[in-house]
């Protein structure tokens, strides 16, 4: 089953996803430029492989639940994420937070 709800972070409005798989949860919370990611996130192939699509995005490792991503501290970015000053170790929500785009 897949479940999308509105994500409060600060005064704006994420995307959460939850796909429900047997034996796992991925999960997902997304603005209009990038996103954080459950553990199923490969970081290294988005830089490597995926280096031209200059993708915005963080891991962060052991969650079960949106909220526990949003609180988790980031495991690990992309490149263009650490462009925009988000950090591994930093938490989700503040990663999300600067994930929006300035109108």
């Amino acid at each position: 089953m897949i479940t999308m709800i509105p994500v409060q972070v600060g005064e704006r409005i994420a995307l959460g996803i939850e796909v429900k798989l047997p034996k796992t949860t991925l999960l997902a919370v997304s603005t209009d430029q990038g996103y954080i990611m459950c553990g199923a996130l490969d970081i290294g192939l988005l830089n490597e492989r995926l280096s031209d699509r200059k993708i915005l995005a963080g891991r962060a490792v052991g969650v079960r639940t949106l909220e526990e991503l949003l609180e988790a501290p980031l495991e690990s970015v992309t490149h263009e994420a650490e462009r925009l000053g988000i950090t591994p170790g930093m938490k989700g929500r503040e990663a999300v937070a600067r994930m929006f785009r300035e109108d």
